[in-house]
């Protein structure tokens, strides 16, 4: 009787648990469309980068349909007590489990071959900046990554030295306006714009071309700092909250594996489900 009492706890636990998870799949799977196909006015309402959107358009609507097939797996395999999706759900689990700690394995031990290989992404897209038409959203991307990590080029400022537009325009010094650094220009300055030989005056936007002008060639206002720094600052900072995130969800998938386990080794192996059928 006991046994029963403990079975059934487990049997509604389980069904509630991943109830909340499809649930949360399908809130998911619909912000993710309802960015894919009103993108710009979301990005208008938060400011954001029509092609940063997409990305993550993307990324909700997968994580939403992933999370509502493992939701529905774990509610009609525990609620109908059916052993083969019980075994599926604890598969999936077990895949997804084995993949996060592949990942992090990965990400940690090839993390110089890494940085080098997305640098010298970063680095192609910026050679390319304003040129290439079919890198406009990998480019609009960089730009809302600069402008929100307060960071230029990928290692140095001086990685915007290459991009061809800046290389070989000599008549007017530009520099990517998504670096500027915003706290370097004082309004009403004096003719010439400039203080202590830094251009402190207000940029000229190329239209469309997403580079501004100044002055000075040799000292742009911009962002001292490259994005990889930016970003593993920000890493450093938040690596605490970072672990304990991850340690949460194994913890949390460990544990429902167990339970799918046990229920589904402690079900009556006479049971037939489609007895009560005929």
């Amino acid at each position: 009787m006991a046994m029963k009492g403990c079975l059934s706890v487990t049997k509604y636990f389980l069904f509630v648990f991943n109830l909340f998870f499809f649930i949360l799949g399908g809130v998911l799977l619909c912000f993710g469309l309802w960015i894919l196909f009103d993108r710009s006015s979301f990005a208008l309402m938060i400011g954001s980068s029509t092609p940063t959107l997409k990305i993550w358009s993307y990324v909700l609507s997968g994580v939403g349909i992933l999370t509502m097939l493992l939701g529905f797996l774990g509610c009609l395999g525990s609620l109908k007590e059916i052993k083969c999706l019980l075994g599926f759900y604890f598969a999936f689990l077990l895949l997804l489990f084995a993949a996060q700690i592949t990942v992090g394995v990965l990400i940690y031990t090839q993390r110089s071959s890494l940085n080098v290989a997305v640098g010298k992404y970063v680095e192609n897209i910026i050679k390319n900046y304003g040129i290439l038409t079919n890198q406009t959203e990998l480019q609009e991307s960089l730009d809302f990554a600069q402008e929100q990590m307060s960071c230029c080029g990928w290692f140095t400022p001086e990685d915007w030295m290459k991009n061809q537009k800046i290389s070989e325009n000599t008549s007017v010094s530009l520099y990517p306006c998504s670096c500027r650094n915003i706290s370097s220009f004082i309004p009403n300055t004096n003719i010439n714009g400039t203080a202590n030989g830094t251009d402190i005056s207000e940029p000229l936007l190329e239209h469309g071309s997403g580079f501004c002008t100044t002055t000075s060639r040799d000292n742009w206002p911009v962002y001292k700092t490259g994005c990889m720094n930016s970003i593993q600052a920000f890493i450093i900072n938040n690596f605490i909250c970072i672990i304990g995130v991850c340690i949460g969800i194994a913890l949390l998938e460990l544990f429902v594996m167990t339970l799918s386990m046990c229920l589904c080794r402690n079900l009556d192996q006479n049971y037939n489900k489609l007895a009560r059928y005929s």
